[in-house]
C-alpha cells in the first residue's frame, strides 16, 4: 500500500451541439412563413 495520492485533471465536459448557421437561419425562415400562412387560413377560413 502507498501513500501516494495521485491527482488526475478533471475530464472537460463535452460542448453542445450547435446548429449550423445555415440550418438556423432555414428554420427561422420556415417558422416565419408558417406564421404568415396561419395567419392567411385563419382569415380566409374564419373571416376575421
Amino acid at each position: 500500500m502507498s501513500n501516494v495520492v495521485e491527482f488526475r485533471k478533471p475530464q472537460k465536459p463535452k460542448e453542445p451541439k450547435k446548429v449550423p448557421p445555415g440550418l438556423k437561419k432555414a428554420l427561422i425562415a420556415a417558422g416565419v412563413i408558417a406564421v404568415f400562412v396561419l395567419v392567411w387560413a385563419y382569415f380566409n377560413y374564419f373571416g376575421g
